[in-house]
């Protein structure tokens, strides 16, 4: 596909925010990236309240976007660490609260692993919290490990810790 960022890969990302007022930032995140040059937002799921992974914290709000992008993956997280501390993200407790989390999902069909990067992401397929959003906006898109639909994997996937707000 070509368009006006010329050749555009396709990506799938999550978002999550359980500090402060989660939806505002995560509402202004995907803003950020829509405004970023080489992105270019196709889609947005619903936000949805999620119950934690992790050390006792207070429940998420998760959900997911589609992005055509004229970026390597690597570039492609760089903006996405770039949002993430615009909203004054630090890693310090793994699974943690945070104010605003964006993982890369998918891009393309990609399946890569690197010390800072493994697409698809590595525990996409056991989180109701990434998947319940995802198969809203892109329920057909075949992750390549697995070599199912995102509808697919949802249905082995216990969904009761996940509501559409």
């Amino acid at each position: 596909m070509v368009g006006k960022l010329g050749n555009l890969a396709r990506c799938s990302i999550a978002l999550g925010s359980n500090i402060g007022d989660s939806c505002a930032i995560l509402d202004r995140a995907i803003a950020i990236l829509a405004e970023t040059p080489s992105v270019s937002l196709k889609a947005r799921s619903s936000w949805y309240k999620t119950a934690p992974v992790g050390p006792p914290q207070p429940d998420y709000v998760n959900g997911c976007a589609l992005l055509d992008v004229a970026l390597t993956p690597q570039e492609l997280l760089a903006v996405i660490l770039d949002v993430e501390k615009q909203f004054g993200r630090v890693r310090q407790e793994r699974w943690g609260p945070r104010t605003l989390d964006i993982d890369l999902i998918l891009f393309d069909d990609i399946i890569m692993e690197t010390p800072k990067l493994t697409i698809p992401h590595p525990r996409m397929r056991e989180r109701a919290f990434v998947l319940v959003p995802l198969a809203e906006i892109a329920p057909d898109w075949i992750e390549p490990v697995s070599g199912e639909a995102i509808a697919q994997l949802l249905l082995g996937l216990d969904c009761s810790g996940v509501h559409l707000l």
